[in-house]
C-alpha cells in the first residue's frame, strides 16, 4: 500500500462496527453494544411449564430489569419464552453479555423448577434464537408479536389478560 493520503469514505454513510461480538453453537448470535434484541428460547421437548413456573420464570426475566438490561417485553408460554430486552453498559467495560444474562435466568429458574418437580436435568434447550432489532418499525413489530403470542395461542382473549406477560410502561 502506498503512503500517500488517505481517501476518504464513500458516501455511503456505512461505519465499521468496532465492537461485534459474535458466537455461535447451531445459531449465529451478533452482539453489539447498544442493540435491542428480540429473544426466544424453549424448554426442551416434552417439558411444559405450569402456571407456577411460568411465574418463576418471569420473575427470573424481570430481576435483571435495570440492572444488566432493559426489558421492554417478555411473556412467557408454556413451553417457549420470548424478550425484547437491551443489555446495558458494565460499570467497568463494555455491555453486559447476552449469554451471560440469559445463562442465569434459565439456570435459576431451571433449578427452582427442578427442585418443585423435585426432579433434575435440563429444563431449557441450550440454543436461543436472538434477532438485533434494526429500526423502530421491527422494535413495534417484535413488541406486538410479544403480546399477541398468547392470543394467537388461545390462551387468552386480551394479552393485558395473560399473567405472565410484562410490557415496561416507562
Amino acid at each position: 500500500m502506498s503512503q500517500g493520503k488517505l481517501k476518504k469514505p464513500s458516501g455511503t454513510g456505512f461505519q465499521p462496527v468496532q465492537a461485534l461480538k459474535y458466537t455461535k453453537r447451531n445459531l449465529p448470535h451478533w452482539q453489539i453494544p447498544g442493540s435491542v434484541y428480540f429473544i426466544t428460547w424453549r424448554c426442551l421437548t416434552g417439558n411444559i411449564l405450569s402456571p407456577e413456573e411460568r411465574s418463576v420464570t418471569l420473575n427470573a426475566i424481570r430481576h435483571w430489569h435495570g440492572i444488566k438490561w432493559v426489558l421492554y417485553a417478555t411473556v412467557v408460554m408454556p413451553d417457549h419464552v420470548h424478550a425484547l430486552a437491551q443489555p446495558l453498559n458494565q460499570p467497568t467495560e463494555g455491555t453486559f453479555g447476552l449469554t451471560e444474562i440469559l445463562h442465569s435466568i434459565k439456570r435459576f429458574s431451571a433449578r427452582k423448577v427442578n427442585q418443585a418437580r423435585g426432579v433434575q436435568g435440563s429444563l431449557w434447550q441450550d440454543e436461543r434464537f436472538d434477532r438485533i432489532v434494526r429500526d423502530e418499525g421491527e422494535f413495534l413489530e417484535k413488541w406486538n408479536y410479544i403480546r399477541n403470542n398468547p392470543v394467537k395461542a388461545g390462551l387468552t382473549i386480551i394479552p393485558e389478560e395473560y399473567p405472565w406477560l410484562y410490557e415496561n410502561d416507562g
